[in-house]
């Protein structure tokens, strides 16, 4: 109690520094506006000065009643108070200053005028860092709730989608992540590497961190031989049908949890931008009302502009440089993806960490969140390219913020950082051998097949936002027409139609082949309808191994130049699973148990020198299969919680327990009863 008393006389000091500096940067913006913005003008520098206060104090009263009204009345609510909240707040104090001449447009343009100045004093100010909104949100902080149990530590997980672990080990040894190397250094976080299981993509290792089974997850998406269509994770509506399919009621955040910008909910009583319940809450009043309170401040819109704006202009800069520079890997970087990068590296970003402070304030005990920035560029930059790295700056930056703001909240919190899989780099397959997988598996069958590998990760994060903050009417259709289009973009053909016998996806440099219906065909099924199948893709340059069942349900990997039974480790010729690692037999034999396994898994090779995969979709930086780094992936946790871990951490599932172990070393969980409470 005597610390936190101390941390409390603190921040009132900082407090009046805050308010102090917040005061002058106002006042410098408006005197600077006053000699840029005919119509708007001051008897003296102190009328400024008097505004600015003014404005200040009219906000503390006003915009709380703005934010909350437009929070219940939709996001068309919440865009006008965005664009005209702050000019009434300051069309307002202005009435009440005397000295100052404005009409009420003038007083708008001041407004946007005052803010952009701002914004660049601000960036000034911090170097070019997040203290701005730090301070913002610390601001809100300060009106914690009361928790009936403060002596029960929170844990909050942060999520680093697609983070390989030798990326990270480089970063921390070069110095890239300064925060996560304080840590490290200081004794008091333990970094460590995790196995992801087959496929290692974000559907089934967040269904496996946050509900305990990887079970009936094949890939990102999949032909679902019960419905006789294509599931896609990352689609709000069948997001729900795989959670459903799952869930037990005891997931990771079911004792008083939250889940936050990810797939699945993990049993929490509340969610928030999570795609399996986008579906059926669309319109979250308090995702409104969170994002309503940053747009709704001086700075915050303008901030959120200015950083959409720079990256989109910073991502055409660099796809041109990466053509410039003939970088090999590389792949086509359109202006959709640099819309996709600045919703996903901007706005996305910074609204997840206002989510996640509003749950702090609230004493919430378990947060999963997650940041999907460094995923998103390095599918279509690289792994290790500036972009990425960049991005993975950014998300220290922010793992600092939410360090900072925990010290404000109601109870302790513990930080656990993960990513849910790695990724590895390579040229796609397509553009190395000139036909995509599906092109393949045609000219072997000598049929049409239905080919579903276009790259639409993005499309559904974007998704997830609109979805959560639209409430019916103009943006709730927005909303429902972006879904409509990532439906058509993930399940219609790139060739071929819905009465193709055949339906082959890409999920990174995991292919699916599936013979439609409601059975499962194994190998011996497959040689007598299409003799020219397996033994073509299995002798296919780009392909490292080909497996499935036979008649008598053993599991098979069959490469060029022999075949491996992973049933008994039993191999005839050479083993086409040597290149993967010695774990490659258990993960694959492990997926290809499960019924909802296609009848054919087609993985490319790896380059034994460099580790390039190819990838059957068109990205650079990829995941799902075997090969490269993308099955290496992240924990960092608190060296008390991560003492006595498995030397060996593999599997989603394997992982979930290892995370309620940690839930129940801070004293939660003790009402919940179920397999899945083991302790590390």
């Amino acid at each position: 109690m005597p610390t936190r008393v101390a941390r409390s006389r603190g921040l009132r000091v900082r407090d009046l520094g805050r308010l102090a500096a917040a005061w002058a940067a106002s006042t410098a913006a408006l005197i600077i506006t006053g000699a840029l913005l005919p119509g708007f003008s001051a008897a003296s520098w102190w009328a400024y000065a008097a505004v600015a206060a003014a404005a200040g104090l009219v906000g503390l009263v006003l915009r709380p009643v703005l934010v909350e009204i437009s929070a219940r009345v939709g996001w068309a609510a919440v865009l006008l108070t965005a664009l005209l909240g702050q000019a009434l707040i300051m069309y307002t104090a202005i009435r009440l200053v005397p000295g100052i001449e404005s009409t009420p447009w003038s007083a708008v343009a001041a407004t946007w005028v005052s803010a952009a100045v701002g914004t660049l004093i601000s960036w000034a100010t911090t170097a070019g860092t997040d203290d701005g909104l730090v301070t913002s949100l610390a601001g809100r902080a300060r009106r914690t709730e009361t928790v009936p149990d403060p002596d029960i530590d929170g844990v909050l997980f942060v999520q680093l989608d697609g983070v390989p672990f030798p990326v990270l080990q480089w970063a921390v040894q070069s110095g890239a992540v300064p925060n996560i190397r304080r840590w490290l250094t200081s004794g008091e976080y333990t970094l460590r590497e995790w196995t992801p299981q087959l496929p290692c993509t974000t559907p089934a290792s967040q269904l496996g961190i946050l509900h305990g089974t990887v079970d009936g997850i094949p890939a990102f998406r999949w032909y679902d031989r019960k419905l006789g269509r294509v599931l896609v994770a990352n689609r709000p509506a069948d997001a729900r049908v795989i959670e459903d399919r799952h869930s037990t009621g005891r997931g990771l955040l079911c004792d008083d949890g939250v889940s936050i910008s990810n797939l699945f909910t993990g049993d929490a009583p509340r969610s928030l931008m999570t795609m399996s319940r986008v579906e059926v809450r669309r319109g979250s009043t308090q995702t409104r009302r969170a994002f309503a309170w940053f747009f709704a401040s001086p700075n915050g819109f303008m901030r959120s502009f200015t950083r959409t704006v720079g990256e989109i202009l910073k991502e055409r800069w660099q796809a041109r440089r990466q053509v410039r520079r003939d970088l090999d890997p590389r792949v086509h970087r359109d202006w959709t993806f640099a819309l996709l990068r600045a919703v996903t590296n901007g706005l996305l970003r910074d609204l997840n960490t206002a989510l996640v402070a509003e749950e702090m304030r609230r004493g919430t005990k378990s947060i999963y969140a997650d940041y999907v920035d460094y995923d998103e560029i390095a599918h279509h930059a690289g792994t290790f390219r500036p972009e990425s790295l960049a991005a993975l700056d950014g998300l220290d930056r922010t793992l600092g913020s939410l360090a900072g703001l925990a010290g404000t909240a109601p109870r302790r919190y513990r930080l656990v950082v993960l990513s849910d899989h790695g990724q590895s780099q390579g040229t796609p397959f397509a553009d190395r051998y000139g036909q995509s997988l599906g092109d393949v598996c045609a000219g072997l069958i000598r049929e049409r097949v239905q080919v579903v590998d276009a790259s639409v990760e993005g499309l559904g994060r974007a998704d997830s936002i609109a979805g959560d903050i639209a409430a019916g009417g103009m943006t709730g259709q927005l909303a429902v027409r972006a879904d409509r289009v990532l439906t058509e973009a993930q399940q219609a053909p790139d060739s071929g139609g819905a009465e193709d016998p055949v339906v082959v996806l890409g999920s990174g440099n995991l292919g699916l082949v599936y013979v439609r219906g409601d059975r499962r065909w194994t190998l011996q099924a497959l040689d007598s309808q299409w003799p020219a199948l397996v033994p073509g893709l299995a002798a296919h340059p780009g392909v490292g191994f080909v497996a499935g069942v036979d008649d008598d349900g053993r599991s098979w990997a069959i490469g060029r130049e022999g075949r491996v039974d992973l049933t008994s480790g039993a191999a005839e010729g050479s083993n086409p699973l040597a290149p993967f690692g010695p774990h490659a037999a258990r993960v694959l034999g492990r997926a290809l148990t499960h019924p909802e396994a296609p009848d054919l898994y087609v993985n490319s090779t790896v380059d034994p020198v460099i580790g390039d995969v190819s990838a059957f979709e068109g990205l650079v930086g990829s995941h799902g299969g075997l090969g490269g780094w993308q099955d290496r992936a992240v924990l960092l946790g608190p060296a008390d919680l991560m003492a006595g871990l498995p030397d060996r951490i593999e599997g989603a599932d394997e992982l979930h327990r290892v995370l309620v172990g940690m839930l129940e070393s801070c004293g939660q969980r003790t009402a919940t009863p179920g397999p899945d409470r083991a302790a590390p």
